[in-house]
């Protein structure tokens, strides 16, 4: 008779980081980097409405558009990543809405807190527990995410900026972070 080995599926990695990685703090005079994607028009709204409120606490925003992950777009597009975020000091990565979006989501959140960045990935409720599930998989099962509501993309705009707005002292306290200039000038 053959003998064979069963794996645990659920078993978690011995390099796992269970940390979520440094907190935000204050914005003012930093730069904060949104990575945003083709697909969903309800996360560029939102991550705009969000950036302007960055802006008014004295911090710099840059937005990255991911674009195709495979050959040589797939290549320039990580050579892009790669620059993209060495040259922030915060990344709020979004929007895990879909399977393969919340797979490239965390991937890139990974990627950006490996860099040792406060990085907040952005899912909606459908796909949090994916989100968590993907993260640990990939050795950070601490990795900060912030959920919005689901369904969003299907919603208007002025829907959309509503639970943006509503969601914003939120992503905060996910991110660790603050918009008090006199916190920044201590």
């Amino acid at each position: 008779m053959a003998l064979g080995k069963v794996l645990d599926p659920t078993a978690r990695r011995a390099d796992d980081i269970a940390d979520p990685g440094p907190d935000a703090g204050p914005l003012a005079g930093k730069t904060v980097g949104f990575r945003v994607d083709r697909m969903w028009r309800a996360w560029d709204w939102i991550s705009e409405l969000w950036a302007e409120k960055f802006r008014a606490a004295g911090a710099e925003v840059v937005f990255w558009r991911s674009a195709g992950r495979s050959g040589d777009e797939g290549e320039r597009c990580a050579r892009e990543y790669k620059a993209f975020i060495e040259s922030i000091d915060i990344a709020v990565v979004g929007l895990a809405n879909c399977g393969s979006c919340t797979g490239w989501t965390v991937r890139d959140a990974i990627t950006a807190a490996n860099y040792g960045l406060p990085t907040t990935a952005i899912a909606t409720k459908n796909f949090e527990s994916f989100a968590h599930e993907i993260a640990g998989r990939g050795g950070r099962s601490g990795l900060r995410v912030h959920v919005l509501p689901y369904p969003l993309n299907e919603q208007l705009k002025e829907d959309v900026l509503v639970i943006g707005e509503a969601h914003f002292a939120g992503v905060l306290e996910t991110m660790g972070a603050s918009l008090a200039y006199a916190e920044a000038a201590e």
